[in-house]
């Protein structure tokens, strides 16, 4: 593993296999990092083919400074575009993962000369958006009255800041034309429970690219991560890179 630091003197992890070019790179989601079987899948599959392949962890995130509740989306997107701008050489293809399909979105606005084309695996552009929405009315008032609120879901207790939903909001993407005409493959489980497959339909819909698909896996939940799902990713990889 290795350490970027940024210009707060704060460090971001990553690992970096080199390789050919164009090169890979792989974006986690929301209380995630990039250790996921997703991540090690495709570095594996880059591996493979000789091509170069990179994994980070944003700030607040697996291995890199900071708490969680310190970040938000802009951070992230810093994140994302500090390690495009710094590590890799030459066109990069980004596969987001659920929040990392918002980022890769963010960052092909920011630099779509450095990106050759995009892969969302269950996307979630602007999903601060319908979190806060599906928060109970209790942690809405706590966010309002204190700033935060502590969320229980399943095993996990998650603090969600006023910070990450109003920064989210003016880093959204879906209300207006996704200005980006280079291939894009939207993979979505129609099990997934936490984010809509709906929404890979509105980035179509949003998205100016004439070469664009979505690929809908009918037994597949958010997790997108079993044996078939791999390799429709590394399908979707295939098929961008022989474009190129």
């Amino acid at each position: 593993m290795s350490y970027f630091v940024n210009n707060l003197n704060q460090k971001i992890a990553y690992k970096y296999c080199k390789g050919k070019g164009p090169g890979i790179i792989f974006i986690h989601g929301l209380n995630s990092d990039m250790r996921g079987e997703k991540a090690l899948s495709i570095q594996r599959y880059a591996k493979k083919r000789s091509l170069s392949f990179l994994r980070f962890d944003c700030r607040g995130h697996g291995s890199s400074y900071g708490e969680f509740i310190n970040f938000t989306i802009s951070d992230w997107k810093k994140d994302l575009l500090d390690i495009l701008d710094n590590i890799p050489k030459g066109p990069q293809l980004l596969i987001g993962s659920s929040m990392g399909g918002w980022l890769m979105m963010l960052a092909a606005k920011s630099r779509p000369s450095k990106i050759l084309g995009l892969i969302g695996i269950a996307a979630a552009p602007d999903f601060t958006k319908s979190l806060y929405s599906h928060l109970p009315k209790k942690s809405q008032n706590q966010i309002k009255k204190n700033g935060f609120t502590k969320y229980k879901e399943s095993k996990f207790t998650h603090i969600y800041t006023k910070r990450l939903f109003d920064d989210g909001k003016k880093n959204f993407v879906l209300n207006k034309k996704f200005e980006f005409n280079k291939p894009i493959i939207l993979l979505h489980g129609l099990k997934d429970t936490v984010v809509n497959p709906k929404t890979t339909k509105e980035i179509l819909v949003n998205t100016s690219s004439k070469n664009i698909q979505i690929r809908y896996l009918k037994s597949s939940d958010h997790r997108l991560s079993k044996k078939n799902d791999i390799k429709t990713i590394c399908n979707a990889i295939d098929n961008i890179l022989d474009l190129n």
